[in-house]
C-alpha cells in the first residue's frame, strides 16, 4: 500500500550533464533531498516504490533515477558505452543541477556507493550526508589498512562459469535470467521469488535497450579517480552492510567505516549483496531517516 499523503511525480526524462536521464521524485520538495544511486546495470526500479515512499514520509524529498544505459535514460550500443565511470558521477551532479537542488543526502548501493564516495570527495558542498550500502572503499588502500577478502568461492564460481545470455527480445527468458542472476547474491533471508520476478518484469518493460543495460556498465572505463582520499571525506557517513554479503564480505563495510572519519557502521544481519530485503526495511529506513535528519 502507498504511504498516505506521499506525493509522487511521474517518471520523466530531463536533460542533465548534457544527456537525457529519467528521474522520479517522491515527497515534499521543501523537505531535505535524498538522492538514491543504484548499482551497476541498475535502473531506478531497484529502489522499490514502497521503500521510496517510506523515506518520503520522513518527510524527505526522495529522488531516484535511471543511470545511462538503464531504464529510459540515454543508451549506447551493446558493448560500446560512449561514457566512463566519471560521467556517471557527473550525471548525479548534473541531475541535482537540473532539479535545482544544491545539496542532497546521498544514498548509494554497491557501485552506487562508489559514485557516492566520489561525489562526497570531489563535490563536498553538494553532499549533506552519505549513506553507503553494500559497497567497498574507493581508491587506493590507505597506509596500514588491511587486505580485504575477495568474493566467496561460491560466487566466484558463478563468475567463472556464467550462464548463457538470454534472447534479449524474449520477455520470459530475460525475467528468468534476471531472477537467476539475483539468487547467488542473496543472504540468509528467504529469496523472494515473487518480488524478484515482479521487479524483473518492470525492468524489462521500461528499459530502452535491455542488452545494453546488462552489458555496458561492466565494460566501462572507470574514469578519473577522486582527487582526495577517504580520510579527507567530511560528509557525515553511515555504512549499512550485510553480514552475509558474498560479493563484498562484511570486512569491506568495516574497512569503509574505519577509513572515513566519524563514520557509523550498522550491520544488516542476514543480508547479502542485494537491495535491502523487505524484512529489514523498517530498520534501514529508520537508520537513513535518523542519519539525514540534519545537514
Amino acid at each position: 500500500m502507498p504511504e498516505r499523503g506521499v506525493h509522487r511525480t511521474p517518471r520523466r526524462v530531463v536533460r542533465a550533464d548534457g544527456v537525457e536521464l529519467c528521474v522520479q521524485t517522491f515527497g515534499d520538495r521543501a523537505a531535505p533531498a535524498v538522492l538514491l544511486i543504484a548499482g551497476l546495470s541498475s535502473s531506478m526500479d531497484w529502489w522499490e516504490e514502497g521503500f521510496c515512499e517510506r523515506l518520503a514520509a520522513g518527510p524527505r524529498f526522495v529522488i531516484r533515477y535511471d543511470h545511462r544505459d538503464t531504464g529510459q535514460s540515454v543508451t549506447s550500443e551493446p558493448g560500446d558505452p560512449h561514457y566512463s565511470g566519471s560521467d556517471l558521477v557527473a550525471d548525479a551532479v548534473g541531475l541535482l543541477d537540473t532539479l535545482r537542488i544544491y545539496r542532497a543526502h546521498v544514498v548509494g548501493i554497491s557501485a552506487g556507493g562508489g559514485i557516492g564516495q566520489h561525489l562526497a570527495l570531489d563535490h563536498p558542498a553538494r553532499v549533506a550526508s552519505l549513506t553507503l550500502i553494500s559497497t567497498s572503499p574507493l581508491g587506493p588502500r590507505q597506509p596500514g589498512s588491511r587486505d580485504l577478502p575477495p568474493m566467496t568461492e561460491e560466487l566466484a564460481a558463478v563468475f567463472a562459469a556464467p550462464p548463457p545470455r538470454p534472447d534479449w527480445s524474449d520477455r520470459a527468458a530475460v525475467i528468468a535470467y534476471i531472477v537467476d542472476d539475483l539468487r547467488p547474491y542473496a543472504g540468509t533471508f528467504p529469496f523472494d521469488e515473487e518480488a524478484s520476478r515482479e521487479l524483473a518484469g518492470s525492468i524489462f518493460d521500461r528499459t530502452a535497450d535491455i542488452e545494453s543495460s546488462f552489458t555496458n556498465h561492466w565494460v566501462l572505463d572507470e574514469g578519473e579517480p577522486p582527487r582526495r582520499r577517504l580520510d579527507e571525506l567530511t560528509a557525515p557517513t553511515l555504512v549499512l552492510h550485510g553480514t552475509e554479503d558474498p560479493f563484498f564480505p562484511f570486512a569491506h563495510g568495516e574497512a569503509l567505516a574505519d577509513a572515513i572519519p566519524g563514520a557509523q557502521l550498522v550491520p544488516l544481519e542476514g543480508v547479502g549483496h542485494e537491495m535491502p530485503p523487505r524484512p529489514v526495511w523498517d530498520d534501514v529506513v529508520a537508520a537513513i531517516l535518523h542519519h539525514t535528519a540534519t545537514g
